[in-house]
C-alpha cells in the first residue's frame, strides 16, 4: 500500500450529471485525497462542495461487508444460488412479468448493460426501470417525439458561446454549480444574458438579468406565448423549418395560450420574448422543474418547439439542453435501462430492432412490449403481481412518491433482493437478501454525462470485505440461472466492447447512438480511455446533431408538437390548500448515504425544513424556528419552518434528502401523490397538495454527542459533525425525567453528569462526561432552543467546562453557521471580516477568506451577509 499512496488515479465524480473529472490519490490507509482534474472537459479542474468532500465519505463505517439472507451473514454461493433459484422459479411458475429490477443512475454503464441484458434478453421481461424515471424520463419522451431519438443536441461549450441562457426549472447554482460557474464566466467574458424561470427564488437568480416567477406548472403557457411572439416578430427560420413538421398545429396551440395563467405581468413576458427574439444564440437549460410533472413531456416539447421554429439548434451557442441529476442517467438511457427502451436507443416495440438485439445477444426470449415503469412496478410489488424484485443502489422506500405505500409494497413482495454499499437504508432494511456492492472509488467502468461525454470511472481503492462490482454480481447470477456463455464476463472492458459492438446495429438502423468505433479497444486502451463524446463510429466522431436538419424520424424531419397548458394533476382544495415543491439543497445528495458522512456538507443546512411565505406564516401563526406539520392524502411530515419570500404565497418548498435513518418525520415523498405524466411515466414531484399547520411540541431540544444517538421522539433530525453528531429534537408528551431521557438518548448510563435547570422557564441543560471530557450534552426548553449550535457541535471529546452556557466564551471565536462548505467558512467569520476589513463585495470576501472562490454556490449567502452588515451603516 505504500506504493499506492503515490499513484494518482483519474476518475469521475459520482454525483450530478455534470460528470466532473477527479484526481484521486490513495493515502495508503484507506483514504483518498480528491482534486479536480484540470484536463477534463466538463469541469477543467473545478469541483463543487460535494466533490471536494468526497474523501470524507469513505471508510468502513456502515459498510455492508458480506451477503445477508434474512438478516444473517452468509457466503456468496448461498446468497446467489438463492437469488437465481427464486427468480427462475417466479418466471417458471408465474411468467417473466412476475419479476422486476429497479436500478439507479449510480450504476456504471457496464453494470447497467449486464442488468438490461439479463432482464430483457434472458429472463424475458421489460420490468426493468430506474430511478432516472424520477429524474429525466420526460426529457427522453420529449426528445423522441421531436427528434425521433433521445438525442441531447447541445454541449457544454455552447454555454461559453451563447448570447442568452435561459434556466427553466433548474437551480443550476446549487444542483450543477460547476456548470453555473461556466455561465458566470461567459457573462464576464462576453456579456451573456441570463434568465431564470422558476416559481421559487433560488441562488441561480442572484446573477440573473431576469427572474420570471411563474406559477407552478404553467411553463407550457409561457413557451407557447413565446412561440407565438416569435412568429409575430418575424423570428422564425423559414429555411430550417423545411426540415420540421408540425409548425401549423404547434402555432394553433400557441395562439390559444392564455399567458395570464403564468401569473406574470404582461410586461415581464414581453421583455422575455424580446430578449429571446433578439439573441442570435440561445441555450435553454432545463431540469427537474420541467421533468417532474404530470405534463413534463409537453413542457419539454414546448421548449423544443421554440428552438426548432427559429433554427436555434445544432449550432454553436444554441439549443435546448437537458441537464441530468445523476452521474450516469445518460449511460442508463444508452443501454436501455428504462422499461420502455431497448439497448443503444433502439425501440423495444420495433420488431426489427428487437430481432437484431436478440440475435446479437443469442437471447432465448425478448419482451415485445414496454414493461412496468417505476410507479407501476412498485404497485405491482404491493398487489402481488411481482413475485421477485431486485433493487440496486437506490432507496425507493424514501424517494418514490407515496413512499409509505412503496415501503409497504417492498415489504409485502415475496422475495426482495437489494444490492448496496450499506444495510442502513430504509429500503435495505426491508430486503430478504442483501448483497454487498463495491462503492464509488472501488468501481471500474464508464459513465456518460449530460453532454454525451463518456468518461472512465476508475477504482482507486480495493472493495472491502466481500463486496463485489455490480456487473460481476449480475453476471454471476445470470450464470447460475443457466446462461453461462452469455454472462461469462471477466472485466468491465469486455462488457464495454460488447456494448460498443451492439451500438453498431443502432448505427446501421440510422440511429444516433453509435460508439462502434470503440468496440476494438484493448484492455490497455480501455484503461487509458480519455473522455470522448459520442457518437464514435467509422462515419462520425463526436460533433453536433441537427445542424444539417437531419433528424431520426422515418422522413428525417423533426416534429413540432401542439401542446397546451394543463394544471398539475392534483388541484388545490380547501382541505389541502398548499402546493408543495420538492428539490435538492446545496451540499447534500439524494438520501445522504454518501454526503451524510461528510461533516462539512451537513453543516450548511443541518435539518429538514419547509420554506413558507411570510403571509402564510402570519395566517397560520408560525414564527421563525417553529415546526410545521404537513399532511396530504398519502402521509404526514414534520419540518422546521423557514419563513421567506423566496416562495410564493400558497407554495411551500421542502428538500428531499432526509430518511428514516436521519429524520423519520421528514421523509418528504410520503406526501407526494403517485400521479404521473401520461407519456413519460414520470411522477409529479413539484406540485403535491398539502395542508400545513404549526406543530406545538411540549418540549424542544438540541443535542451533541461523540457517537450516534438513539432518539425516540416525535421529531428528530441527526447529522454528522467533526466530533460526532448533532440532533434537533422535539416531543409532544412532556420530556419527564431529563437525566433519564438523556442517558437513554446517548446510551451512557454511567457517565458523569453536569446539570443545570431553570424550573421557572422550563429549561434544562446537562452534559455527560468521562475523565473530564464532554461525551454528550442536551439542551431542552419549552420553545426552540436558543444556543450556539455550531460552537456546541465541536465540543464532544474536549474539556469544555463551560458547555452548559450554550455559547462560547468571549475569548473563543464562534465561526457561526457554515456558509462556504468548500473552505469551511462560517457566517460569523465572514461578518467579522466584513466589519474589520472593510469588505464591500463578494469578491472582497473571497480574496480575504477564500469563501465563494471555488464552486461559487455560496455567493448568494455571502451577498446576503454583506447586505446585512451594511444595514446599520445605512441607518447611520
Amino acid at each position: 500500500m505504500a506504493g499506492a499512496a503515490c499513484q494518482e488515479v483519474r476518475s469521475t465524480c459520482p454525483y450530478c450529471g455534470t460528470g466532473c473529472g477527479v484526481l484521486l490519490r490513495p493515502d495508503g490507509a484507506g483514504g483518498l485525497a480528491v482534486h479536480g482534474d484540470p484536463d477534463h472537459p466538463a469541469n477543467r479542474g473545478r469541483l463543487c462542495s460535494k466533490g471536494l468532500a468526497l474523501g470524507e465519505t469513505l471508510g468502513l463505517e456502515g459498510r455492508l461487508l458480506a451477503p445477508r439472507v434474512k438478516g444473517q451473514e452468509t457466503d456468496w454461493d448461498t446468497a446467489l444460488d438463492l437469488v437465481a433459484a427464486r427468480f427462475r422459479q417466479a418466471v417458471e411458475q408465474h411468467g417473466p412479468d412476475s419479476i422486476g429490477f429497479y436500478l439507479s443512475g449510480q450504476m456504471l454503464t457496464e453494470d447497467y448493460y449486464v442488468a438490461n441484458k439479463l432482464m430483457k434478453g434472458f429472463l424475458g421481461s421489460a420490468n426493468i426501470d430506474t430511478n432516472s424515471r424520477l429524474c429525466m424520463a420526460s426529457t427522453v419522451a420529449g426528445h423522441k417525439r421531436a427528434f425521433g431519438t433521445d438525442t441531447v443536441p447541445g454541449t457544454y461549450a455552447d454555454l461559453e458561446e451563447a448570447d442568452l441562457i435561459v434556466l427553466v426549472g433548474s437551480n443550476l447554482a446549487w444542483c450543477h454549480p460547476v456548470l453555473y460557474q461556466r455561465i458566470l464566466a461567459a457573462r464576464e467574458n462576453r456579456g451573456t444574458r441570463l434568465v431564470v424561470i422558476d416559481p421559487r427564488r433560488t441562488a441561480s437568480c442572484d446573477q440573473a438579468d431576469m427572474h420570471l416567477k411563474l406559477r407552478a406548472g404553467s411553463d407550457v403557457a409561457l413557451f407557447n406565448y413565446l412561440l407565438a411572439a416569435l412568429r409575430a416578430g418575424g423570428a422564425l427560420d423559414a429555411e430550417y423549418l423545411r426540415h420540421v413538421n408540425g409548425l401549423g398545429e404547434a402555432l394553433d396551440a400557441a395562439y390559444a395560450a392564455d399567458a395570464a395563467v403564468t401569473g406574470l405581468e404582461g410586461s415581464e413576458i414581453a421583455a422575455f420574448c424580446e430578449l429571446w427574439m433578439r439573441a442570435e444564440k440561445v441555450v435553454t437549460i432545463f431540469s427537474q422543474g420541467v421533468n417532474q410533472s404530470t405534463s413534463g413531456t409537453d413542457k419539454v416539447n414546448a421548449i423544443l418547439n421554440c428552438h426548432l421554429a427559429t433554427g436555434r439548434i445544432g449550432k454553436p451557442g444554441c439549443g435546448p439542453f437537458s441537464v441530468t441529476g445523476q452521474p450516469n442517467a445518460m449511460g442508463g438511457r444508452e443501454v436501455g435501462g428504462l422499461a420502455n427502451m431497448l439497448a443503444c436507443h433502439m425501440d423495444l416495440e420495433n420488431s426489427r430492432h428487437r430481432a437484431a438485439v436478440q440475435e446479437f445477444w443469442g437471447a432465448p426470449a425478448m419482451p415485445e412490449r414496454a414493461g412496468l415503469k417505476a410507479v407501476d412496478l412498485f404497485r405491482a410489488a404491493g398487489d402481488g403481481r411481482l413475485k421477485a424484485l431486485w433493487i440496486i443502489h437506490t432507496n425507493p422506500a424514501v424517494t418514490m412518491p407515496e413512499a409509505d405505500a412503496v415501503s409497504a409494497a417492498i415489504k409485502t413482495c415475496e422475495f426482495t433482493v437489494v444490492s448496496d454499499v450499506t444495510a442502513a437504508t430504509d429500503t435495505a432494511r426491508l430486503a430478504d437478501v442483501l448483497l454487498p456492492a463495491a462503492a464509488w472509488a472501488e468501481k471500474d467502468g464508464t459513465v456518460t454525462n449530460s453532454d454525451r461525454t463518456i468518461s472512465r470511472q476508475r477504482a482507486a481503492l480495493p472493495p472491502p470485505g466481500e463486496a463485489r462490482p455490480d456487473w460481476d454480481i449480475l453476471a454471476d447470477a445470470g450464470r447460475r440461472m443457466g446462461w453461462g456463455a452469455a454472462f461469462d464476463y471477466q472485466s468491465p472492458a469486455q462488457i464495454f466492447r460488447e456494448h460498443a459492438a451492439l451500438s453498431g446495429l443502432a448505427g446501421n438502423f440510422g440511429l444516433d447512438f453509435d460508439i462502434s468505433g470503440l468496440s476494438g479497444l484493448s484492455d490497455s486502451d480501455y484503461e487509458g480511455l480519455r473522455p470522448v463524446r459520442w457518437p464514435v463510429s467509422r462515419s462520425r466522431q463526436g460533433g453536433r446533431f441537427f445542424a444539417d436538419g437531419q433528424f431520426f424520424h422515418p422522413d428525417r424531419k423533426a416534429r413540432m408538437l401542439p401542446v397546451r397548458c394543463r394544471p398539475p394533476a392534483a388541484s388545490q382544495d380547501r382541505q389541502y390548500p398548499f402546493r408543495l415543491n420538492t428539490g435538492r439543497i446545496r451540499d447534500q445528495w439524494h438520501t445522504m448515504t454518501r454526503t451524510g458522512k461528510a461533516p462539512r456538507l451537513s453543516a450548511h443546512l443541518a435539518e429538514p425544513f419547509a420554506d413558507i411565505h411570510p403571509e402564510d406564516a402570519r395566517r397560520l401563526g408560525v414564527q421563525p424556528a417553529d415546526l410545521l406539520r404537513l399532511s396530504s392524502p398519502h402521509g404526514q411530515a414534520i419540518l422546521r419552518a423557514r419563513i421567506t419570500a423566496d416562495v410564493q404565497p400558497g407554495d411551500l418548498f421542502a428538500p428531499i434528502h432526509w430518511t428514516g435513518e436521519t429524520a423519520p418525520s421528514a421523509r418528504i415523498d410520503t406526501l407526494v401523490a403517485a400521479a404521473t405524466d401520461p407519456v413519460s411515466g414520470q411522477p409529479e414531484s413539484k406540485a403535491a397538495v398539502v395542508a400545513a399547520e404549526r406543530w406545538q411540541a411540549a418540549w424542544y431540544g438540541f443535542a451533541v454527542s461523540c457517537r450516534p444517538m438513539a432518539p425516540r421522539t416525535d421529531y428528530w433530525a441527526m447529522t454528522r459533525t467533526k466530533t460526532g453528531y448533532r440532533a434537533e429534537l422535539a416531543g409532544s408528551p412532556p420530556l419527564g425525567d431529563a437525566e433519564a431521557a438523556a442517558r437513554a438518548l446517548f446510551a451512557m448510563p454511567d457517565a458523569e453528569l453536569q446539570m443545570m435547570t431553570d424550573s421557572s422557564r422550563g429549561i434544562t441543560r446537562l452534559a455527560l462526561c468521562r475523565d473530564g471530557r464532554v461525551q454528550a450534552a442536551l439542551f431542552t426548553a419549552p420553545e426552540p432552543v436558543a444556543v450556539s449550535r455550531d460552537y456546541l457541535a465541536g465540543l464532544p471529546g474536549t474539556c469544555a467546562s463551560g458547555i452548559l452556557t450554550g455559547v462560547p466564551a468571549a475569548d473563543q471565536p464562534d465561526p457561526g453557521p457554515l456558509v462556504c462548505a468548500c473552505f469551511s467558512v462560517g457566517a460569523s467569520t465572514i461578518l467579522q471580516a466584513i466589519e474589520t476589513g472593510g469588505l464591500l463585495s463578494v469578491a472582497d470576501v473571497g480574496a480575504a477568506l477564500q469563501a465563494g472562490t471555488n464552486c461559487g454556490s455560496c455567493r448568494s449567502d455571502i451577498a446576503a451577509l454583506l447586505a446585512r452588515a451594511a444595514v446599520p451603516h445605512a441607518a447611520e
